[in-house]
């Protein structure tokens, strides 16, 4: 039977809904337990909002100084460590924490990684998405060694949270932490919005809005429907919007109940950050834009006329 640690992602005190997505992942492995790894300088607050969360049967908390800030060099060991106490399993969110840490975590116990888990067909065989999302391909991890895995978020709902009580226990781990890696600073926008990865709702736009100016229509509308914003690349690289609002290949990967493109032609490298979302609308005044070939409504027409209308429809 499978035994499965997942490492918790959290940024100020608070889990990353991320985590959660990874123990549903977990519970279609059929694994004997699935335990939570908390690293943090001090992971109370974080130890008991994830042990909260249903199918996790215990948490497993190391309190360093060290763990202030989510460093890979410095988390790849303890993780490493910590996996070697009889788990067949290590995951993490596919986010850029994910990414970060794990490769690490695989290099020290001299494993190959599966990367963007999309699917579980057995404890060690996963379909994850290639060239771009346009294939799904089938991988099958040797099963006589610990498997190292992220998982892609967008193709996970969040197991719910509340009904769980797993206990939480401090990890003592005796692990040499390298000092040539320091935190320095950590940079970051700050928005009332809700953060993009784990939003239900997302208003995009794209290069037809023009100018930065142009997109308060964007955020207008964002604010009227409680959704994130988001935009495509062409917008980011034509410095309408901060870089942390890309979706696509090269930038977030959602899966929103709604997702509303204003704007976007749908380029291949968009749409495979769409791909998971439940509802998608677009408003495109091309008749001919790829983006209506995947959507579930759409509108063509002058989204400076159109979204407007629409703002004002909602009341």
């Amino acid at each position: 039977m499978s035994k499965i640690l997942i490492v918790a992602e959290h940024l100020d005190g608070k889990l990353n809904p991320g985590t959660a997505r990874c123990v549903t992942c977990a519970k279609d492995m059929e694994a004997e337990a699935v335990d939570v790894l908390v690293l943090a300088a001090d992971p109370a607050a974080i130890a008991a909002e994830a042990s909260k969360i249903d199918g996790v049967a215990k948490v497993l908390t190391v309190a360093r100084a060290e763990n202030a800030h989510a460093l890979a060099a410095v988390y790849a060991p303890q993780v490493a460590a910590a996996a070697k106490a009889g788990y067949t399993h290590v995951l993490a969110p596919s986010t850029t924490f994910g990414k970060d840490v794990l490769p690490r975590v695989a290099a020290l116990l001299g494993v190959a990684q599966v990367s963007d888990i999309s699917a579980v067909e057995g404890a060690h065989t996963f379909k994850r998405p290639i060239y771009a999302g346009n294939a799904i391909v089938t991988v099958e991890a040797p099963a006589g060694q610990v498997l190292v895995g992220t998982v892609r978020t967008a193709s996970y709902a969040a197991a719910a949270t509340g009904a769980n009580a797993a206990p939480v226990e401090p990890l003592a781990l005796d692990v040499a932490l390298p000092n040539h890696t320091r935190f320095v600073g950590l940079e970051q926008g700050k928005s009332d919005r809700p953060d993009l990865q784990s939003a239900a709702r997302v208003v995009s736009g794209g290069r037809a809005l023009g100018s930065s100016d142009a997109f308060k229509i964007i955020y207008s509308l964002a604010d009227k429907l409680g959704a994130a914003v988001g935009a495509s690349r062409a917008a980011v690289d034509a410095g309408y919007v901060p870089s942390d609002l890309q979706i696509g290949q090269t930038g977030k990967i959602i899966a929103p109940d709604l997702y509303i493109a204003i704007g976007i032609s749908g380029a291949i490298q968009h749409l495979t950050g769409i791909k998971d979302a439940g509802t998608i609308v677009a408003i495109n005044k091309d008749a001919e834009a790829p983006i209506f070939e995947i959507a579930d409504y759409g509108l063509v027409g002058d989204l400076f006329t159109l979204v407007p209308e629409l703002e004002k429809a909602l009341g």
